[in-house]
This record gives structure tokens, C-alpha cells and sequence, in this order.
């Protein structure tokens, strides 16, 4: 089996956890060596955090990684991706909707000379609402992607772990996983896997933080709301030229101007409105540049918990220390 970290963001999921370290034992037999799971906690408010230190206990290629606050999913990932240790990284919820038994389907194409291959369900399983606002944010996305597989993004994904050096100094605090991804390569592919229905907890992704994340993907990762902006100006600059030829043909013509206010006020409004729009653009863009250059982090680390079997040579090299210099050495590799 290739090296592979998985990595999991958690939220209030402390009943499916337990399944899914099963489901994911009974298909991989893992062994420290060349296999990890990385449980992020983004904050949950439930019990987690206590079974994911169950699990560290109990499994030594299990680790654990808990948040000082939630920070959203892609957040998470992003801390996840870069504690990974292994040759391949897989990403998938924690509510069991992905199946493990589906990771290997992803593994096998990555296999064919892919950089990043998505697990696409056979249908959405997430409500009519849900459904068609997942299917807005990848049309979002495809802009600022520039890729016709973005069609098929979901959280379930396999790429090589090499890929995060192309965001390793990304600092953020707006993440979207897969347009980080795009930095680092154009190789994207996908394959259908099965997508079963949530039976534990109920979703945490609603519509609203859907439509959300598709407007801090485009205002964050593209210009496509300022080419929106400058065409709208352009189509409504042509429109008040129109209308300002029409009136002058007309007192030309006719000798009179169109009585009343009502048509200067109509075009007033449209104008003004365009004008509150693009601001409102130019604002959010601001917005982003005084976020970066305050220096938000995108997650802080309150705690992070592994096996200590799972790193042996560090345990080897602490016993070391302490024999070759005494209570100097001892002091030395609590450092560690």
C-alpha cells in the first residue's frame, strides 16, 4: 500500500468517529509506518475531542490536532494537510456520508499520472436547497479555477502531499482547498464513487454558508466580480448614451422633451445603483487586503495528540540524550 495520510476535520462528530476508524481499519489493516489518520477538531461543542483522544490512545497511526476555535472546514484541512507525513493525502467528512471502502478508487486513479482526483457521488444526497447551492459554488469556482473537473469537486479527494509546498506560505484566513490546490497543478480528474445518506447528526453546511464560501472564493481567489462590474458599467454607460440620444432626437424632431421626471429619475436610479454596486465590489476587495494585511492566521493550534509508538526514532533519541550527558541531557530533551 502507498504511504497515505488521511485527513478528517471534526465537528460535533463524536458518534461517527468510532465507526469510521473501524470501516477505515477494516480496509486499509494500517500500520504506523505508512498510514495515519489526522483528526482535526474545529471547535466542536461536543464530546470529540474526548473520543479522538480515545482513539490516539488506542490506535498509533491515529493523531490529533484540536483548534482553539472554529475556523470552518477548509480551515481545518488546511492545518490537517500540512501536519501529514505520508506520500498521498485523502480528505473526506466525518459524518460517513464519503466511504472509506471508496478510497481506494481514488488511490488507483491518482495511480494513472494525476495530481488530484475527486470522489464525485453518484447523485447529491443533500436536499433540493443544498443540492443546487453546491452546484452554484462550482460553477463559482470553475472562474476561479480555471478547470472544467471543478464541476465534480467534493470534499472527498486524493492528491499528493508534495502539492502543499505550492501554498505552503499561505497565511490567509479565506481557504478554499481546491483553488490552493490549482496553484501547484492543471492535472485534476475524478471518478464516481458511492455517497451514502447521514444517518448520525445532522449537516452543519447550510445553504447560507454555501453561498458564503462561493462569494469569498470570488472575491478572494478571482476578479471575476470586478470584470462583472466593469461590464454592467459598460452596458449601462451605453444605455444612458441611448437615452440621451433618444431625448435629443426627439426635441430635435418634435421640438419637446419627454414631460415629467419619471424617466430622469428611472435612469438616475439605474446609474446610481450601478454605481453602489461597484463599490460595494470594491469594498469586499478591500475588505480581503486589510484581512491579509493584518495577518489573520487561518487556525491556531491548542493541542496535538499522537502514539508514541507512532514515532519511535523521537523516543530513541530522547533515551539517548539522557544516558550520554545525565541531568543535563534530561533537561535537553524535554525540549523535544
Amino acid at each position: 500500500m502507498m504511504s497515505l495520510s488521511i485527513v478528517i476535520p471534526v465537528y460535533n462528530s463524536e458518534r461517527s468517529l468510532p465507526l469510521l476508524v473501524e470501516r477505515v481499519e477494516a480496509v486499509f489493516h494500517p500500520r504506523p509506518e505508512n498510514f495515519e489518520i489526522v483528526f482535526v477538531n474545529d471547535g466542536s461543542r461536543d464530546g470529540s475531542w474526548g473520543v479522538i483522544r480515545s482513539l490516539v490512545a488506542a490506535h498509533p497511526w491515529i493523531r490529533g490536532i484540536n483548534l482553539m476555535r472554529n475556523c470552518g472546514q477548509h480551515n481545518a484541512l488546511l492545518c490537517g494537510i500540512r501536519a501529514a507525513r505520508h506520500a498521498v493525502i485523502v480528505t473526506m467528512d466525518d459524518d460517513l456520508q464519503n466511504p472509506p471502502e471508496e478510497i481506494p478508487k481514488l488511490l488507483a486513479r491518482l495511480n494513472e499520472g494525476f495530481d488530484v482526483v475527486y470522489g464525485t457521488p453518484r447523485q447529491e444526497t443533500h436536499g433540493l436547497l443544498r443540492d443546487l447551492a453546491s452546484k452554484i459554488t462550482k460553477v463559482t469556482l470553475q472562474k476561479a479555477m480555471g478547470s472544467e473537473a471543478v464541476r465534480h469537486i467534493s470534499a472527498f479527494r486524493a492528491f499528493h502531499t508534495c502539492l502543499r509546498d505550492a501554498f505552503a506560505q499561505y497565511r490567509g484566513s479565506f481557504v478554499s482547498i481546491d483553488v490552493l490546490l490549482t496553484w501547484a497543478t492543471t492535472r485534476f480528474t475524478y471518478v464516481v464513487v458511492r455517497n451514502d445518506p447521514r444517518t448520525i447528526g445532522v449537516s452543519n453546511y447550510t445553504v447560507r454558508k454555501l453561498i458564503v464560501h462561493a462569494i469569498n472564493m470570488m472575491t478572494g481567489f478571482s476578479t471575476l466580480p470586478l470584470e462583472i462590474a466593469s461590464i454592467l458599467g459598460f452596458v449601462f454607460m451605453g444605455f444612458g448614451v441611448c437615452a440621451l440620444v433618444w431625448v435629443l432626437g426627439r426635441w430635435l424632431l418634435v421640438g419637446s422633451v419627454v414631460p415629467g421626471f419619471a424617466f430622469l429619475g428611472a435612469t438616475l436610479s439605474i446609474f446610481s445603483g450601478v454605481q453602489m454596486f461597484a463599490l460595494g465590489i470594491m469594498g469586499e476587495y478591500l475588505a480581503r487586503m486589510h484581512t491579509r494585511l493584518t495577518d489573520h492566521p487561518p487556525y491556531c493550534v491548542r493541542e496535538h495528540l499522537e502514539s508514541t509508538d507512532a514515532a519511535p526514532g523521537l523516543t530513541q533519541l530522547n533515551t539517548a540524550i539522557r544516558s550520554a550527558v545525565g541531568e543535563r541531557g534530561e533537561q535537553l530533551s524535554n525540549s523535544f
